[in-house]
């Protein structure tokens, strides 16, 4: 009996591992204060699964059990190091007192924990890359090499840059708690702004030879519906939103052979309708707040797209609209190109380049390749050919991903031939 029960038991503590491991871990480390002896204590409660479960039969709360098991493991750690260590000795007697107290780790303080592990990885102490490094190991669970791959760098490089940030953490005696009422609307942004820059990287990657990362695209929506559930702040629905309608064209952005297919050309058959309107009502209840900003108005472009038939039935009036608004909110270079292509949907293209052309000459974008490519499209619809080959030059000059220059590489042929 023993033997049939334990693969199925084994099986269950891989799923728990899968799906509860990242709020275990945020539970200890609230309760041992330390991140390296959290993570040590993680697997080792895991590992005493393994070992007992089968034996004993499955806890009747699971999560409990493994928090309970290792802290008891980290106390265990720390009293065989105070043999060598006299220092930690303090720290050992310290969680055994605390371990006499009642548990606390009911799911709504797991939840909370999870919570205050984002807005830890996130504080604005950190530096912003050690800020999405932290939460992708940290919150999300990838490891280091995952981590570099998506962001080419060098493991020890992304190594080293997490082992910096939890060494600032202790030594700036960060707090590991939710942020006040005071406190949370700056806060918030930072951890906004990490979920989507890892969206990005997986929506859109940089370079490589894939159009897209869907590994960590979906770790950011993970994220973001985490957020939605623990802290529906406006922004954080509009976020969620932004991130639900642009998956929801992921599978028509690239041909079957890995080719990129941009928006006016995508099979419209192929998007995800039910992303699409869990995507739309949120921006709705976004809107609806009166609270919103710029990813709830990025949302709603991305909302007017997706509801559109095709690309000449779009409502470009509105989807400029937006941009004016957005504009007005955050401004900056790239919502400004953004509003420039709509304004060529919308006007011709005529009246989009000399948008764009008056950008590149402010000379932000000049380093920007979707600007260039941008630029050249335009001038191929206009057919200015010879300035249409020269931006496709510096677009495929400056652009990394893989299937992106193909793409350009196409476009240019085609203008020379």
């Amino acid at each position: 009996m023993m033997s049939e029960a334990s693969p199925a038991i084994r099986e269950k503590v891989a799923a728990i591992y899968r799906d509860d491991s990242r709020r275990v871990l945020a539970t200890l480390i609230r309760l041992l204060g330390d991140f390296e002896l959290a993570e040590e204590a993680l697997h080792d409660a895991f590992a005493a699964a393994v070992t007992q479960w089968p034996r004993e039969g499955m806890p009747a709360n699971p999560r409990a059990w493994l928090v309970s098991a290792g802290r008891f493991k980290a106390i265990d750690s720390l009293r065989r190091q105070t043999r060598y260590d006299a220092s930690v000795a303090e720290l050992a007697n310290q969680l055994e007192i605390d371990s006499a107290t009642p548990p606390d780790w009911d799911e709504a303080s797991v939840a909370d924990d999870h919570l205050r592990l984002i807005f830890t990885c996130c504080h604005p102490a950190l530096p912003a890359d050690a800020q999405v490094a932290l939460t992708l190991r940290e919150v999300c669970g990838l490891t280091t090499e995952e981590i570099a791959r998506a962001f080419l760098s060098r493991a020890s490089t992304l190594a080293q840059r997490i082992v910096r940030a939890k060494a600032k953490i202790r030594d700036a005696r960060i707090p590991y708690q939710l942020p006040s009422a005071e406190e949370l609307p700056e806060r918030l942004d930072a951890v906004l702004r990490v979920i989507y820059l890892v969206f990005n990287e997986g929506y859109s990657a940089s370079s490589g030879d894939s159009v897209t990362r869907a590994d960590l695209s979906s770790e950011a929506i993970r994220l973001g519906r985490l957020m939605h559930e623990l802290l529906p702040e406006p922004e954080a629905l509009g976020l969620l939103a932004l991130m639900l309608l642009h998956e929801s064209r992921r599978t028509a952005r690239a041909s079957a052979t890995g080719e990129l297919i941009l928006l006016d050309e995508q099979d419209r058959a192929l998007w995800d309708r039910a992303l699409i309107a869990e995507g739309a009502s949120l921006v709705e209840q976004a809107l609806r707040s009166r609270r919103f900003g710029p990813y709830t108005l990025q949302a709603a472009i991305a909302a007017v797209h997706a509801e559109a038939p095709s690309a000449e039935m779009t409502d470009w009036e509105q989807i400029v609209g937006l941009y004016d608004v957005l504009a007005r909110v955050e401004p900056s270079p790239v919502i400004a190109l953004n509003r420039a292509v709509a304004v060529a949907m919308r006007d011709g293209p005529d009246a989009g380049l000399a948008l764009i052309d008056t950008l590149l000459s402010q000379g932000e974008l000049a380093d920007y390749h979707p600007a260039h490519a941008a630029r050249a499209d335009l001038c191929r619809r206009l057919d200015k050919r010879a300035e249409a080959r020269a931006a496709y030059r510096r677009a495929l000059e400056l652009a990394q991903q893989v299937p992106e220059r193909r793409f350009l590489e196409q476009r240019l042929a085609m203008l020379e031939d």
